[in-house]
């Protein structure tokens, strides 16, 4: 799942934001956030997706991952994007990486499964 979760991200939002493509432009556009964030959004999420990726740093990564994508549902929110397609995106997104760290992290299984 990690893996699943890595490969969606670095190629249907992080390539495409560092490399300037026309889907990412205009997505930020339709949200009317400036385009030269662009490249900033992107590195953030290159970023916070190899710290999910590196086992040592992990949980570092999806906290912060899980802040990118708030402020991503905040967005849509502000927009008045589509509820269920656009604007909870974020949450299906949040959900899968947690329970992909979940199954792959005993110490987290351990800090959150009563005794």
């Amino acid at each position: 799942m990690t893996v699943l979760f890595v490969v969606f991200m670095m190629g249907a939002s992080v390539a495409p934001k560092l490399l300037g493509a026309a889907p990412a432009v205009e997505s930020l556009e339709s949200l009317q956030w400036p385009t030269h964030y662009l490249l900033l959004i992107g590195c953030m999420e290159l970023v916070f997706v190899l710290l999910y990726a590196v086992p040592r740093t992990s949980l570092v990564g999806a906290i912060l991952m899980t802040g990118l994508l708030g402020g991503a549902i905040a967005s849509q929110l502000r927009a008045g994007s589509p509820l269920f397609s656009h604007t909870l995106f974020g949450v299906y997104l949040g959900v899968f990486m947690w329970i992909s760290l979940w199954l792959r992290e005993p110490r987290l299984r351990s800090y959150l499964t009563p005794a």
